[in-house]
């Protein structure tokens, strides 16, 4: 039986082959610039099988590419330099009917596709150059690119010729996500040599240095066997990317919204972990134009309004269109692009507005109405917008002028509700010069906006438990936020918040599951309530607030259930609605406030309550249309029988 050698036995073996450090100097010297055309195969499972066949780190990393991506099980998804294919193939499993594998390797596609069809999985393996994509443009919904599969080729170039590729065959805004090592740690902690024992006792001596230009790492991977023969002598060398260069490098190969998602670090760290130690997970937005013709769109046009990102918005901090807002129509333009059955287009210049929906009118099929900030970013002319579509004649979704306009309206919306029998806390509204405002107040209180949404003008100072606190929080809103409409000084509800959301319409429509907030990490001694901090502030303690599904008795449930219903229609909801209400210490809830056309954002209320039931903000998105849709269609069936039954024959 042959000795397996030790990592003293390999160092001599690498200095008999290598004559010491003067050769280690030539490593780039001696670099084949074509070694990712050969590398690939059995020897790279050897010695990379910590990463390539680990099917618990490919669980992690797929599960991370269905959450940062947003993937739906119908979605076109290219995996780029797939290896042997088991980001591919892991998808299959999971019901991901559209994947494609794209490799260099043969050898390492065989195996892949030898795997594909012992487990009768449905994955399309295709052997191509990154940077010659076999594929039309706007094919993929999805590009993945994993493994650290990025930066081999000696000219820069290529590198982006790679990225120009990607960008080439996703269709508008479709997502890139790239895992790629951290070049900017890499550079300055890297192991100059290195030794890692795999279990069938063969040995694996790495040596690495810099490039000249100290853009590359090269590395000479001897692989020694049982018995003590040299296996493989390889050289490889990887291009080091910190994440603001392939931020910039994306940026100009056409790509947007570039977040560096998580970073992961390798383990086991008795293993070598190489160029895996410390990665990025990165993910950007292909920008382009939206597609004229495409084989899978009709001509069913949908524009889609939103508020201007060119002007002032006195509800968002600092008054701008900040990143968080780009990422967010950035989100919403990927989620809308992968609804086949529409063309969209996105309308958020507001000084041409009204000349393109009056000009193209009669070819739109539907107005996305997500235009909540107001005309002009104005939220007081929130109403004006689908007053304007009402004029032109024009279908759109969500509320009309006069829901909206009465909803806007906190003290108005309980007087309704409490008209027809619904719990609203105590209340009185106070306006400009108002002098006896604290004789018949019964603390705690909070003091709000009457006028607002998104918790403008909402602090933990609001809530007031005593006449100097009252006082001083009224100067607050006048004074700090310029507020000079009425005022709600509304009885502090203590309980859980609990948030009602409806989707289409009566009869059809669709209660979301419940939300509540989680306060469970705010510290102690701040008032639970969602400020305007926890929507806006990331530095804020109140960042901490969550919604999330809560569970409460079926009969206070249906409870809630039959008084949404009845306020969505009382109130001429259309769409969709939200219903924020506060649970009593006695166990009844109280209403605070209706949203109709509530936000719209991947992240918000509504959203959130769309994922509690299982949809995705794809779906979310796509049935809000389709209620309209289906509200016109019925609108229409309806005038059609009246009209027939007007007609006097005779």
């Amino acid at each position: 039986m042959v000795n397996r050698p030790s990592a003293s036995t390999g160092l001599a073996d690498v200095s008999r082959l290598s004559v010491g450090d003067k050769w280690k100097v030539h490593l780039e010297q001696r670099l084949d610039p074509e070694w990712w055309a050969k590398l690939f195969g059995r020897i790279y499972l050897l010695t990379d099988s910590d990463v390539v066949l680990n099917e618990q780190l490919t669980n992690y990393e797929v599960d991370l590419m269905i959450q940062l991506l947003g993937l739906e099980k119908d979605d076109s998804i290219l995996d780029l330099c797939c290896g042997n294919g088991r980001h591919s193939l892991e998808l299959a499993r999971r019901g991901f009917r559209n994947v494609t594998g794209l490799d260099y390797s043969e050898e390492l596609l065989k195996i892949a596709r030898e795997k594909a069809e012992a487990e009768h999985l449905k994955v399309r393996f295709a052997r191509g150059d990154a940077r010659s994509l076999p594929f039309q443009a706007n094919s993929f919904d999805a590009v993945v690119m994993m493994g650290n599969s990025f930066g081999y080729f000696r000219n820069p170039l290529d590198d982006f010729i790679v990225l120009k590729q990607v960008h080439r065959i996703l269709r508008p805004y479709g997502k890139f996500m790239i895992d790629i090592a951290d070049g900017k740690y890499l550079r300055h902690n890297y192991q100059p040599v290195s030794t890692e024992s795999k279990t069938d006792g063969t040995l694996i001596i790495r040596e690495r240095e810099l490039s000249r230009d100290r853009g590359r790492l090269v590395t000479r991977e001897l692989v020694i066997g049982r018995d003590g023969a040299v296996v493989a002598d390889n050289l490889y060398a990887v291009r080091l990317y910190g994440f603001e260069d392939i931020k910039a490098l994306l940026e100009r190969a056409g790509f947007t919204g570039v977040l560096l998602r998580t970073r992961l670090a390798y383990e086991p760290e008795s293993n070598d972990p190489g160029m895996m130690r410390i990665r990025m997970i990165i993910t950007a937005y292909a920008q382009k134009e939206e597609m004229t013709n495409h084989q899978h769109r009709s001509e069913k046009v949908v524009v889609v309004l939103l508020g201007d990102p060119r002007l002032p918005n006195p509800v968002k901090p600092n008054r701008i269109f900040d990143e968080d807002d780009a990422y967010a129509v950035y989100e919403l333009k990927s989620s809308l692009h992968g609804i086949r059955e529409y063309k969209f287009i996105f309308v958020d210049d507001h000084s041409k507005m009204i000349e393109f929906l009056t000009k193209n009118r009669a070819s739109i099929h539907m107005v996305f109405n997500l235009c909540d900030d107001g005309f002009k970013n104005n939220p007081e002319m929130e109403a004006y917008v689908p007053a304007l579509l009402e004029m032109l004649g024009v279908r759109y979704t969500g509320a009309r002028p006069r829901c909206l306009t009465l909803c806007y309206d906190k003290a108005k919306v309980k007087a309704i509700a409490s008209s027809m029998g619904i719990p609203v806390p105590h209340h009185t509204t106070l306006f400009n010069g108002d002098n006896g405002l604290t004789k018949h107040v019964k603390y705690p209180v909070i003091v709000k906006p009457n006028y607002g949404d998104n918790s403008w003008g909402i602090t933990e100072r609001n809530v007031v438990r005593d006449r100097d606190e009252l006082v001083s929080a009224i100067r607050e809103l006048r004074l700090k936020w310029g507020y000079s409409g009425p005022i709600l000084v509304e009885e502090f509800v203590e309980g859980m918040d609990l948030t009602v959301s409806i989707l289409g319409n009566p009869p059809h429509e669709v209660v979301l599951p419940i939300l509540t907030e989680d306060y469970s990490k705010l510290p102690d001694g701040l008032p639970k309530i969602l400020t305007y901090a926890a929507k806006w502030c990331p530095d804020s303690p109140y960042r901490f607030v969550n919604s999330i599904p809560v569970e409460i008795p079926h009969r206070l449930r249906e409870q809630l259930m039959r008084w949404c219903r009845r306020l969505f229609t009382t109130l001429e909801c259309r769409d969709y609605a939200r219903f924020d209400w506060r649970l009593g210490t006695d166990g009844v809830p109280r209403l605070l406030e209706v949203n109709p056309n509530p936000g719209w954002v991947w992240d918000g209320h509504f959203a959130k309550a769309c994922l509690s039931l299982g949809w995705s903000y794809r779906r979310m998105l796509h049935e809000i249309l389709r209620a309209a849709e289906k509200r016109y269609v019925e609108e229409a069936h309806v005038t059609q029988e009246l009209a027939t039954r007007a007609i006097v024959h005779p």
